[in-house]
């Protein structure tokens, strides 16, 4: 039985739907070969930073902005002399020419700033397409939602106007109106969106009483939240959707695509699996299609979105009240 596995996915044809996510594994082009070579159907490069561009166009202009920040403005100068944007170019460019499938370039921005004129030189160099990694922590007590949220549109449209390539906005579930933000931020011109970005998580030793790092990896349980609002999202939004965090399985994967993800994202499951899991898990995907006759993925994405099943409510509270009516 010949299964078709290919999708679209930013307006690009994809062999499968498992994109290495932007991380360590998506640094080099060595990294990248052997991705490809495992099956990988996109990769998206791992993040340059706003910081790190901003430096380039004014350092005097970032030891402002961290003024009172020393151990950011130390990461900023470390991450700048390690992996400075010419690099960073170069990556794109030599990929591009290692492997035949889709290069996303990533960039973890917190504002709509200079840093677009060299979001400009990143599609100039070959990239397929630009994953804007977004996050604003909404943490100024003076500031209300409406501003917060403004300025993720206010940076999709301000680089819907000068790069020609699909963009995608990897966002986090941090808005007062998720589902109303999501829609009107698909209709920008965007290509895609990535639910949801995973954040450095602050822990506390206690031992010498110092804030330290969390866990850097996901876990399968992180995914609950992005299989809730891919199903919300599915044919609400105008683009593309991909899910993102807590994927460490083939069973994941198809359960995300189930809910109306064209693509997912994959990284934390390849650091504790290897990246030799990836030509598992299509495998799997494949025996798990030919099981229940499905001849292409298209036939089985969204096909359990909300606005599909005929209880959506048990993507929203009642499956909250059943979950704790059976163990009260």
């Amino acid at each position: 039985m010949n299964i078709d596995i290919s999708t679209t996915y930013m307006g690009l044809e994809l062999r499968n739907p498992l994109i290495a996510a932007s991380s360590g594994l998506t640094d080099s082009v060595d990294k990248i070969i052997k991705l490809a070579e495992q099956g990988v159907g996109a990769i998206v490069l791992k993040s340059i930073f706003e910081e790190q561009i901003l430096r380039e166009i004014d350092a005097q202009g970032v030891n402002n902005m961290y003024g009172t920040y020393q151990d950011a403005e130390n990461y900023v100068s470390f991450y700048t002399r390690e992996h400075n944007l010419n690099n960073y170019i170069q990556l794109i460019q030599d990929a591009k020419k290692a492997v035949n499938i889709p290069i996303i370039a990533s960039i973890n921005c917190i504002s709509n700033s200079e840093w677009i004129d060299y979001a400009k030189r990143i599609a100039e160099a070959g990239a397929d397409g630009i994953e804007l990694n977004l996050f604003i922590m909404p943490a100024n007590a003076e500031k209300t939602s409406a501003e917060y949220e403004q300025v993720y549109f206010d940076i999709a449209n301000s680089i819907k106007q000068h790069i020609k390539i699909p963009i995608a906005l990897k966002l986090s579930s941090y808005f007062s109106g998720m589902a109303n933000s999501m829609v009107k931020l698909s209709q920008t011109g965007i290509a895609s969106m990535v639910l949801f970005n995973r954040f450095y998580s602050p822990d506390i030793d206690l031992n010498t009483e110092k804030v330290v790092s969390g866990n850097i990896y996901s876990s399968a349980s992180d995914n609950g939240n992005t299989l809730r609002w891919m199903s919300l999202l599915h044919g609400k939004v105008s683009c593309s959707l991909a899910a993102s965090t807590g994927i460490h399985s083939w069973e994941s994967v198809i359960k995300n695509i189930l809910a109306g993800a064209n693509a997912v994202q994959i990284a934390s499951v390849l650091y504790e699996k290897d990246i030799t899991y990836i030509s598992t898990m299509l495998k799997e995907m494949e025996n798990w299609m030919v099981s229940k006759n499905y001849n292409s993925l298209k036939e089985i994405t969204g096909k359990l979105s909300s606005a599909k099943i005929n209880n959506p409510m048990m993507y929203e509270r009642a499956q909250f009240m059943k979950y704790f009516s059976n163990h009260y």
